[in-house]
């Protein structure tokens, strides 16, 4: 009889003599990257449609009523999704990545709820206000734009935390100033909604750099001045005779 080697009819420590498979990760092909961009850029323009509608004859500068709670939110959710959808596309493209597209709506929808809930905050604390106390928040908002906390936000709402309401609540933070400007400016205003979308876009895409971060500050600390000083001279702050 034909001796065996040794060990060959042993199994290897651990062995259960069943072979170990790989764990399956579920990534977004392609085609499905491609389809997700284009369903968020799609919600974001027809959200824009939508807000553009609901605003329409609502902007009275800073004397601008909410109105009741049930209008304002669903004026708010249409507007938030419109200003900031796009910028977050490349997070959420990057979770689909990581987690498949069955990531991608749980994600995006706790990302928009941390918005959502900062409208509630903006209810409770709004108050038509004056040209003062506008300029007041400008001001504000152009030093926050320079601190280390902006600074921080702005990085890790780059980074992309692992859930969507960890993302939202740091890209809350990062545009804390400038969301803060839309609300004293005029909370139903199109054009500052506008602006204020580009500008959060932005720095959500683009790396910090001093040589254009400390200008912005600046400028929006002279819109602030100016606010104060003269009222007059910036249109749409206060409501049509």
């Amino acid at each position: 009889m034909k001796a065996e080697p040794p060990n060959a009819a042993l199994p290897a420590a651990g062995d259960t003599g069943v072979s170990a498979r790989p764990a399956v990760v579920t990534h977004a092909t392609p085609a499905a990257t491609a389809a997700t961009l284009t369903g968020m850029l799609g919600l974001a323009a027809a959200c824009w449609v939508i807000a553009v509608r609901q605003m329409n004859g609502m902007d009275m500068g800073t004397a601008t009523p909410l109105g009741s709670f049930g209008t304002f939110i669903a004026v708010w959710a249409a507007m938030m999704a419109a200003m900031m959808l796009p910028g977050a596309a490349p997070a959420v493209l990057r979770r689909a990545q990581a987690g498949g597209m069955r990531a991608v709506p749980l994600f995006a929808g706790a990302y928009l709820a941390v918005w959502a809930l900062a409208g509630v905050a903006v209810y409770a604390a709004y108050r038509p206000h004056g040209a003062l106390a506008a300029g007041a928040v400008v001001i504000a908002a152009a030093i926050y734009e320079v601190t280390p906390l902006k600074r921080h936000f702005r990085r890790r709402c780059r980074e992309a935390p692992g859930s969507g309401f960890k993302f939202g609540l740091c890209c809350a933070g990062s545009s804390a100033g400038l969301m803060a400007m839309l609300v004293a400016l005029g909370v139903m205003s199109i054009t500052w909604m506008a602006l204020i979308t580009v500008l959060v876009f932005a720095q959500k895409v683009l790396p910090a750099k001093t040589a254009i971060d400390l200008p912005l500050a600046v400028a929006i600390a002279g819109l602030g001045i100016l606010i104060v000083s003269a009222p007059s001279l910036v249109p749409g702050l206060s409501p049509p005779m």
